[in-house]
């Protein structure tokens, strides 16, 4: 198996919907998919690249990816490295490209002075486990807090008392 790792291009922009898709799926949460080609193209190729997409190539394919973007922590004073999604198609999975994609993303965010790297993990994904035995700890004492929807379209938080 010869693995490479490139970054993605405006041309990758149905390929980078298909793995949010293929991601959505395995994590029954397709229905939750609104990011377009349009959408995608303009916010990682667009005049203000909010986010980076790298794929894992296997014998010229396509077999995985992960996106990620820089966030800043107040206390350490560094940027961090978010990793909003890192997916492994399932029939390449089981040969070490996850953790591949892991460690490539761990290399980008030392490279860059980054004092950590941090994402989010469903509590059921199986994922977990993979994580934890690449030293990854869970942030338990953490509640992750959203605005979205109608709320945050209104342009300011609802006060509900």
């Amino acid at each position: 198996m010869q693995l490479i790792f490139r970054k993605a291009v405006r041309e990758d922009t149905p390929l980078i919907l298909q793995f949010i898709r293929d991601l959505a799926d395995y994590e029954e949460l397709l229905h939750e998919v609104e990011a377009t080609e349009e959408t995608l193209e303009k916010s990682l190729f667009g005049e203000k690249a909010y986010a980076e997409v790298i794929f894992a190539v296997v014998d010229g394919t396509e077999a995985g990816f992960a996106l990620f973007f820089h966030n800043f922590s107040t206390f350490l004073g560094k940027p961090g490295l978010y990793l909003e999604d890192l997916f492994v198609k399932p029939e390449y999975r089981k040969r070490g490209i996850g953790k591949a994609l892991m460690d490539y993303c761990i290399e980008v965010a030392r490279e860059r002075g980054c004092g950590r790297m941090e994402w989010w993990v469903l509590n059921w994904n199986p994922a977990r486990r993979f994580y934890e035995q690449m030293g990854a700890e869970a942030m338990d004492e953490w509640v992750v807090y959203r605005l979205s929807g109608e709320i945050f379209e209104k342009g300011k938080a609802d006060n509900r008392q």
